[in-house]
């Protein structure tokens, strides 16, 4: 085995958590010095393809009438897998999401055979959760996971859940590297100046509180109970409302506001890759979701010295500690939610430490290098391992 690697990382290219943390490992081994190629259908939204040892291979699908739409994608997969890894001898794949990329990688094995790169599978929520657990998929996500020469998750949560809800035996390994955050680029402003919301909001009052969302707009994520959560608190305390992201659930989110009457206090985003000047400047953020593995965006925030108020679900614990980085409530529990932002707009003092402390936390348990080094160690020891069973 030689000192620097050939990885190749196959992940979805949008905005969501799973896409964002692969990119930034892929980024990240390339700058540890290895050669790093990214096999997907676009572009990763926060690809710099201009990073020395960063490759990019689009898979490409072909309009056969004889595969139903979006049906070739797995195929298609598996076949540029086998051309990149036997054109790059690469040492090992690191796919993200069980389903289909596990699968795929799994089938492009099968076809190199001894010369198949190892495959290490990161798993991130609802392909498990929601995907893998559906008994339509669920013997092909256990075959795919076990087929695997490592598995990794971000949460203990999602450890349990996986064996839990996929019935696998605990004796098969499954690493917990948390999800992690570049805290040199989401950090506190050394001078906060709120202009660049005056672009947003024209009529931005000086004590105006800011609140903050970003997801993907899909029903897990309760945008509805957002808006529900700023409604109230705008009406004890008027306040502004940021929300990035895009999915499913922007158009009903768009209705209500202006069904209430908020229009002029909301502003949506839209998909935006870096928005963390935004993000600085907010007062608290706002995460109500049904479920979350991890909650990347919470650690975002929290990385920026933004308090959290959040569902206390899944791994969110683990992200955010209540009373210290900001309030944890039960899913859907709008009133509470609304009160724990008021309780931190209204007393300057608390929401200082609030801050402080979810800055010193993210540096201290989520910063990138010690997660990177976690992910290499996983590398280097599925290639000094025995040969994974056919």
């Amino acid at each position: 085995m030689t000192e620097r690697l050939n990885v190749g990382i196959t992940c979805f290219p949008t905005f969501g958590g799973s896409g964002i943390i692969a990119t930034e490992v892929g980024l990240g081994m390339a700058r540890r010095g290895h050669r790093v190629h990214f096999i997907s259908r676009a572009l990763p939204v926060r690809l710099d393809r201009s990073a020395a040892g960063v490759f990019f291979h689009e898979v490409t699908e072909s309009d056969h009438p004889v595969l139903h739409p979006g049906g070739a994608y797995p195929i298609a997969l598996a076949s540029k897998i086998i051309e990149v890894s036997g054109y790059e001898q690469l040492d090992v794949l690191h796919v993200h999401y069980a389903v289909p990329h596990a699968t795929s990688a799994w089938m492009a094995r099968e076809v190199l055979g001894a010369r198949a790169p190892k495959l290490v599978t990161t798993l991130h929520g609802t392909d498990i959760t929601l995907v893998g657990s559906d008994p339509s998929y669920l013997p092909i996500t256990q075959f795919s996971i076990q087929k695997s020469d490592a598995v990794t998750v971000p949460s203990a949560f999602l450890r349990d859940a996986t064996y839990q809800q996929l019935d696998l035996p605990r004796t098969l390994p499954i690493d917990v590297i948390p999800n992690f955050v570049d805290t040199e680029r989401y950090k506190p402003l050394a001078a906060p100046n709120r202009e660049p919301l005056l672009c947003l909001f024209d009529d931005l009052g000086a004590d105006e509180p800011v609140l903050f969302h970003v997801s993907n707009f899909r029903p897990l994520k309760r945008v509805c109970d957002v808006i529900a959560i700023f409604a109230e608190v705008n009406r004890e305390r008027p306040s502004r409302l940021i929300l990035v992201g895009d999915g499913p659930d922007r158009s009903v989110a768009e209705h209500t506001v202006r069904h209430l009457g908020l229009h002029r206090r909301v502003c949506f985003l839209g998909n935006q890759d870096r928005f963390v000047d935004w993000l600085a400047l907010a007062d608290v953020f706002l995460l109500p979701s049904e479920t979350e593995s991890f909650g990347l965006a919470a650690l975002e925030a929290m990385s920026c010295g933004v308090p959290v108020v959040a569902s206390e679900v899944g791994g969110l614990p683990d992200v955010v500690v209540p009373g210290e980085t900001g309030w944890l409530a039960p899913v859907g529990d709008v009133p509470r939610m609304a009160a724990q932002v008021l309780d931190l707009i209204a007393n300057r003092a608390r929401w200082l430490d609030f801050s402080q402390k979810a800055r010193a936390r993210a540096v201290s348990h989520f910063a990138r290098e010690p997660a990177l080094a976690a992910y290499e160690a996983v590398y280097r020891r599925v290639l000094t391992s025995c040969p994974s069973s056919p």
